[in-house]
C-alpha cells in the first residue's frame, strides 16, 4: 500500500509540475529572444498573426530551435533558420527540408510587410503550395536593402508584372489538358466557356496579388530597407526590437555554394514574455 501511495503522489506532483510549466497559448504581446554568438536578438511577435505567434511560442517552449543553425544566409537579403535537421549537421550538407511535420495556414495582413528586421515564415513554392502555407518551423529575418523612391516605383512595376506572368503560366498549365481535350473533341462552346473561366481566374488572382505600397511601406523601404518583392507572398509574423545590427553580422558570414555559412551559426530561442 505504501508503494502505491508513493507512486500516486509522484504522479500527482508530476501532473502539478506539468500544469505549472505548460506554455500559455493565445496570450498577446509575446517577445522571444534568439541568442547567437554575436549577441541577443529580441523579437516581438505580432498579435495580428496568432497562428504563427502561438506556433513559434509552442516550439520555443519545447526548445525545438535550440542548437539549430542559421542554415541559409544571403547578404543583402535575409538570414534563415528553424530546420531541425541542422542540429549536428555535418559541414557542407545542404539543409532546408526539415520541419515539425506540419504547415501553418498563411496569415497575410496589409500592415505587415518585409521591412528590415521582420521575421517571416519560409515555405514551399506556389506550384506545390498554391495556398502559400508556411513551414511549421522554418523562418527568416529580413535584411534587404534601402531603395531610392524612383527605384522603388520601378521595382513595384516589375514585381507586379512578374506576379501576373507567373499566375498566367501556372493557371495555363492547370487548364492545358482539359482545354486540349475539349478542342480535340470539337466541343467549342465548352472550350470557349473554359477559356473565359481561366481568364477570369487569372484576372482575379492577379488583382489579389498586386503589390500596392502604402506610405508606411515607402517610408520604411527608403530608410531602413527591406524586401518588397516578398510582400503578400510570405507571412510576416514579428519584428526585431533589439539587436538589429546582429542581422548584418550574421549575413556577412562566409557561405558555401548552398548559401550555408561555412562556420556553424547556432541559435537558442527563449520566451521573454
Amino acid at each position: 500500500m505504501k508503494k502505491l501511495i508513493t507512486l500516486s503522489l509522484i504522479v500527482l506532483l508530476a501532473g502539478a509540475y506539468s500544469c505549472k510549466t505548460a506554455v500559455k497559448l493565445g496570450k498577446k504581446n509575446r517577445i522571444v529572444q534568439i541568442d547567437t554568438e554575436y549577441g541577443a536578438i529580441k523579437i516581438k511577435l505580432y498579435d495580428e498573426t496568432p497562428g504563427h505567434r502561438d506556433n513559434f511560442i509552442k516550439l520555443a517552449h519545447k526548445e525545438f530551435f535550440d542548437g539549430t543553425l542559421f542554415h541559409r544566409i544571403i547578404d543583402g537579403f535575409m538570414i534563415q533558420g528553424g530546420d531541425p535537421d541542422s542540429k549536428g549537421a555535418k559541414s557542407g550538407v545542404m539543409l532546408g527540408e526539415g520541419g515539425p511535420g506540419y504547415d501553418i495556414p498563411a496569415e497575410f495582413h496589409p500592415n505587415l510587410f518585409h521591412k528590415k528586421g521582420v521575421i517571416a515564415a519560409a515555405r514551399e513554392g506556389d506550384k506545390v503550395n498554391p495556398k502559400k502555407e508556411s513551414s511549421g518551423s522554418q523562418f527568416y529575418i529580413a535584411q534587404g536593402k534601402i531603395y531610392e523612391p524612383e527605384a522603388l516605383d520601378a521595382l513595384v512595376v516589375n514585381i507586379n508584372k512578374k506576379r501576373t506572368n507567373a499566375i498566367f503560366e501556372l493557371e495555363r498549365s492547370r487548364y492545358k489538358e482539359e482545354l486540349s481535350k475539349l478542342q480535340k473533341d470539337a466541343k467549342f462552346d465548352e472550350f470557349n466557356a473554359k477559356m473565359d473561366e481561366m481568364k477570369h481566374k487569372i484576372d482575379s488572382l492577379s488583382k489579389a496579388s498586386t503589390l500596392v505600397l502604402t506610405d508606411a511601406m515607402r517610408e520604411a523601404y527608403s530608410t531602413v530597407g527591406g524586401i518588397p518583392h516578398l510582400d503578400g507572398a510570405y507571412t510576416v509574423f514579428g519584428e526585431v526590437i533589439e539587436g538589429l545590427d546582429i542581422i548584418d553580422k550574421i549575413a556577412a558570414e562566409e557561405t558555401d555554394g548552398n548559401d550555408r555559412p561555412v562556420k556553424d551559426m547556432k541559435m537558442k530561442i527563449t520566451i521573454v514574455q
